[in-house]
């Protein structure tokens, strides 16, 4: 499919002007763009599952994707005037943390190539349905001999995520994971699906990754192993492999059929595969990252789908009008950057992010408003955005516990004292009553003559 932006050989124009969002110029085959959804999507489908999928739905939230809504956020795109696309203000779609990155990587790279439109410009946020329609119909109408029962049969699974299965031995191989119709759409979209997990061809590894090729095969050799092995394979730590390599002679607890299928060559390079697993947690190798700026297959100024850590990602190859080289960056889309307007690109220049800086839409690098996160992945700045919440989240809920609490012991408090006053005042009365029944009971009578006394007294004087 023809791609509707120029590569840098491409003429640029001097003009800097910035055209409203939603006027996009044409396709260089001529035919129109999506102008909005026009028909519903398909209903939903269980999602495949594997050990290297991502995006898989959170049991904690039994809503699905199309019950959400993604907040969009406004760039300017392209960074210069190029042949055909002049300077324009585009909405792209962020996401949470558990968002279908996959699919959302797909309308991005659609949305910068003026594919699709999201409409009116204003917009704030779009769901799951809008999205899918305005893809499905691009699809319809742009790709050829398209079969549509094909279409509505893959944009359902997006929703969760894809299944993905990288092979260590190129940036574009991919085998087709689960039902294998993911793949499918990448192709009908005209994106490449690209990956750095790759694998040194000098490296000691390779000989046994070059066995098992992709994720999916290694990682049943390494179960197939450590079953043999009565589970001792999976938890040795790294540093144990070369003495365990020097001990498999024929351990006691394998028997003979047992050991010939650890020794031939599944164990010692599934232990290696292990090892090369473990080493590269980001799924990103210094390799993959050199293939992807080198290789002819990513042209200059071309945006691609960027599969790392499992996560799918826009990846746009720069090509440096200063220098002439070019440079690796990701679309920044994660909800927390939000309202970052000066944060849109992430330069992709190692395998853990700890190098990494943001850039405005003009790759000048940005300052962000809420602080400083270089040497963080968006991913990582979106995590913990989500579990500052949760914290400011619980000590809400603890304050609110502290002050209920509070207010009982109190309340406790002017009980228990109250019983007391009353307790106090019982006591002082029997006591009164007490000390009047145990005076002398000549005192008694004294005090009564007196009385007495005193009454005739009071007659006499009448």
């Amino acid at each position: 499919m023809t791609e509707v932006y120029t590569s840098a050989g491409g003429s640029r124009n001097a003009s800097s002007a910035v055209a409203p969002e939603g006027v996009t110029p044409p396709a260089v085959d001529g035919r129109h763009n999506s102008q909005g959804p026009s028909r519903q999507s398909p209903q939903q489908e269980q999602p495949s599952h594997s050990p290297h999928q991502h995006q898989q739905p959170d049991p904690t939230q039994p809503e699905p994707a199309r019950a959400v809504e993604w907040g969009l956020k406004e760039i300017i795109w392209p960074p210069e005037d190029w042949e055909g696309q002049p300077r324009r203000r585009v909405r792209v779609v962020t996401q949470n943390t558990n968002g279908p990155c996959s699919f959302i990587a797909i309308c991005n790279i659609l949305i910068l190539r003026g594919a699709i439109v999201i409409r009116p410009p204003d917009r704030t946020s779009v769901s799951y349905e809008y999205l899918a329609s305005l893809v499905g119909d691009y699809l319809v109408n742009t790709a050829q001999d398209v079969d549509l029962d094909v279409v509505f049969s893959i944009l359902p699974k997006t929703q969760y995520g894809m299944d993905l299965n990288p092979l260590f031995t190129g940036i574009s191989s991919f085998r087709p994971g689960g039902e294998g119709g993911e793949l499918k759409l990448f192709d009908l979209a005209g994106i490449k699906l690209v990956h750095g997990w790759i694998a040194d061809p000098d490296s000691h590894e390779y000989a046994a990754l070059s066995k098992t090729e992709d994720y999916d095969t290694s990682m049943d050799a390494i179960v197939a192993a450590d079953t043999a092995m009565s589970g001792q394979l999976v938890v040795l730590e790294s540093n144990d492999i070369p003495t365990l390599n020097d001990a498999l002679s024929k351990p006691a607890q394998l028997s003979e059929e047992e050991h010939k299928k650890v020794v031939d060559g599944n164990s010692p390079n599934t232990m290696l595969i292990r090892h090369w697993l473990d080493s590269n947690p980001t799924q990103m190798t210094y390799y993959g990252l050199f293939s992807l700026n080198d290789s002819s297959y990513i042209k200059p100024n071309e945006l691609v789908c960027f599969f790392r850590g499992s996560h799918l990602s826009v990846l746009y190859k720069r090509l440096e009008p200063e220098t002439g080289g070019t440079t690796l960056y990701t679309l920044v889309t994660d909800r927390v950057f939000l309202k970052e307007t000066s944060v849109v690109w992430e330069s992709l220049v190692d395998v853990d992010g700890q190098s990494s800086s943001f850039y405005e839409w003009n790759f000048v690098k940005s300052t962000p408003v809420g602080g400083n996160f270089a040497g963080q992945t968006g991913e990582d700045v979106a995590r913990a955005y989500d579990r500052e919440q949760e914290r400011e989240a619980m000590t809400a809920d603890l304050r609110l516990a502290h002050q209920l609490q509070w207010e009982e012991d109190q309340y406790a408090r002017r009980v228990y004292a109250e019983q007391r006053r009353r307790q106090e005042a019982a006591a002082a009365n029997r006591n009164g009553d007490q000390e009047e029944g145990s005076q002398d009971p000549s005192r008694k009578e004294q005090k009564k003559k007196k009385k007495d006394k005193g009454d005739k007294g009071d007659c006499i004087i009448m």
